[in-house]
């Protein structure tokens, strides 16, 4: 609870959180907007896709920033050396700060998602199954980046540092990753598709999509040839369960592996 409060003292006042909310809702509105004609069975399936979308190219980078900076401005401001003192470890101080970030940050997304839904209500007919995992796709997407981004604060040396790795990592989810994979596709056989496909979502971006696109029901894997079958071997949400789980255990890891000690000693 101390780190939780923490955070949000340090984030209140800061600009990040709030350019990070700023953005989302702007976002948000205009996608409302720009969707509104549209019929109201279909337009509430027409305007989440859209905006997720849309959201998903700004979420990743703002959450991998807001971790990483959060975590150097402990080095920085020597916060983190005291609290090392006092005997504890980097594992348990990264998992308190990972919790506290994850509170403060979801918590207003959260609470503009609920206002964002009566917005919804007088536009077009509802789905509530479906605009929850709507939001479970955002809020696990933000605590996954955040906790990435909180991993390239404990290895950079400096705030360059930041800016190049956060970017790096954005370009590499967003471009780099498929265009690795689309290059392979010519050798993809029944014999290594799972393989491809256990690579391919490996990127978190392609796990929350297919996750989000077949809990809406917008996307079917009825009729399906053998070959991509065998590329869904399992369900989406496992898919989407051991990705987090994967890029979450490794970020924490290489975050007390790499950590530079040497930042703020």
């Amino acid at each position: 609870m101390h780190y939780i409060w923490k955070e949000w003292k340090e984030n209140i006042r800061g600009k990040g959180l709030w350019l990070s909310v700023s953005i989302i809702i702007l976002i948000s509105l205009i996608i409302l907007i720009r969707f509104a004609t549209h019929p109201l069975d279909l337009g509430f399936y027409i305007l989440l896709i859209n905006l997720f979308d849309t959201i998903v190219y700004f979420i990743p980078i703002l959450c991998l920033f807001i971790g990483a900076f959060s975590i150097f401005q402990e080095k920085e401001q020597k916060t983190l050396i005291m609290l090392l003192t006092k005997k504890e470890h980097y594992a348990s101080f990264l998992a308190k700060k990972s919790l506290g970030l994850s509170v403060v940050v979801l918590l207003p997304l959260l609470t503009w998602f609920f206002l964002y839904l009566l917005l919804l209500k007088f536009q077009f007919q509802l789905d509530i199954k479906s605009y929850l995992i709507f939001i479970l796709s955002i809020l696990l997407m933000s605590v996954l980046f955040l906790q990435v981004g909180a991993a390239i604060g404990s290895f950079s040396r400096s705030r360059m540092q930041i800016i190049g790795h956060t970017i790096f990592i954005w370009f590499y989810f967003f471009f780099l990753h498929d265009f690795i994979l689309l290059s392979l596709l010519p050798d993809i056989t029944h014999e290594n598709v799972k393989v491809f496909s256990t690579f391919y979502f490996l990127n978190p971006l392609q796990a929350i999509r297919i996750f989000l696109e077949t809990g809406m029901e917008v996307y079917s894997f009825s009729h399906m040839s053998r070959l991509l079958q065998e590329f869904m071997w399992t369900e989406p949400s496992a898919f989407l369960v051991g990705n987090f789980v994967f890029w979450m255990v490794g970020s924490f890891a290489g975050a007390v592996f790499f950590n530079r000690k040497d930042v703020y000693e």
